[in-house]
């Protein structure tokens, strides 16, 4: 089967299974207006007018020499972290996130645990993935292409700034919120412990340029250090960002001022 036939398979069981579903939510969104979206996809649909959005899942990876750590720059592809109660909300009381794999950082990873995103165009985005652990807050991480699809205007933002960022509705498998914020665009950064902050001489806060050599070489200004004393060194950039550069026929990257 095609990547086509598999969006709209994964579409017709989304609809089926959420259109009957009664809702609870955390800011109450009734069955009538989850009923509205549905409509509003379905119609869309018939008319030929969505079309899936793309998808990395595999993260990019490459690494290049120098002290006191290996350099890793991993792509960021959409993502959700989630607060316990909203989690519950979505997947039933009691849920919990069950890992998928780990990622780069010790302790992080991917869940099997994926939300569908409904933008106000009445677009959405489905199996968006839920990073572990939980979290103190609800947060959406998009790519800028992600954003012009759902009609979002997104804010460039470190995780967990969420002071006048945009909301979204996300559906789950037994629930659905409406989050009045929290959906950003992720500021590209570099994540360095004690050691690493000493080597490039930089503190936490500080900025970073990046290079990138390839087919598609590129310098990326502003890469954010953030400090942590139990990191692996560590950056992160979006979907769009690592397909500008196409990071998986880099050849050589380093960090510097």
């Amino acid at each position: 089967m095609n990547d086509s036939a598999q969006y709209w398979r994964s579409l017709n069981e989304e609809i089926e299974e959420y259109t009957p579903m009664a809702v609870a939510t955390s800011t109450r969104l009734e069955r009538a207006e989850v009923e509205k979206l549905v409509r509003e996809v379905l119609k869309q649909r018939l008319g030929g007018q969505i079309n899936p959005p793309p998808t990395r899942e595999s993260s990019a990876t490459s690494r290049t020499g120098g002290p006191p750590n290996p350099l890793v720059v991993n792509i960021s592809a959409r993502h959700m972290h989630v607060t316990p109660a909203d989690l519950e909300i979505l997947f039933g009381p009691g849920a919990k996130l069950t890992k998928l794999k780990d990622l780069y950082q010790q302790g992080e990873f991917a869940s099997e645990q994926l939300v569908t995103l409904v933008g106000p165009r009445q677009r959405i985005i489905p199996n968006v993935r839920i990073l572990g652990p939980v979290r103190d807050y609800s947060q959406v991480e998009l790519s800028y292409s992600d954003g012009v699809y759902l009609g979002v205007d997104l804010p460039l933002r470190i995780s967990g700034n969420h002071e006048g960022t945009p909301g979204i509705t996300i559906l789950g498998p037994k629930g659905a919120i409406t989050l009045s914020k929290g959906v950003i665009r992720a500021e590209r950064h570099v994540h360095m412990s004690t050691a690493d902050m000493a080597y490039y001489g930089v503190k936490d806060q500080d900025y970073l340029k990046l290079r990138v050599d390839g087919p598609s070489g590129v310098i990326f200004d502003r890469v954010k250090v953030r400090y942590h004393p139990k990191v692996v060194l560590e950056v992160h950039i979006d979907t769009d960002e690592g397909n500008a550069c196409d990071l998986d026929s880099a050849t050589h990257m380093e960090l510097f001022k």
